[in-house]
């Protein structure tokens, strides 16, 4: 959650990546904190997490080719897995 100064604290979040990620880890994760969608590089898991909107997650889901995306198709998909 926000804390408040708005940051978001990611060291509980729990990470997953799509059931399509290629075996050698070079893929991104995402985690549902709250209303806010963290996403990282797995192969950086102590390094900076992009934080966006659940809209503006939504919004860059539905611009991606789906074959690519798996179980991380939207904002509920990701949010029921938590």
């Amino acid at each position: 959650m926000a804390t408040s100064d708005g940051h978001v604290d990611c060291s509980r979040a729990t990470w997953r990546k799509s059931t399509y990620s290629s075996a050698n880890g070079e893929c991104v994760e995402v985690a549902a904190i709250g209303l806010t969608i963290a996403v990282r590089n797995s192969k950086q898991p102590d390094g900076p997490a992009l934080l966006v909107t659940r809209s503006d997650w939504t919004a860059f889901i539905r611009g991606v080719e789906p074959v690519h995306l798996g179980d991380l198709m939207d904002y509920d998909s990701v949010r029921h897995h938590f």
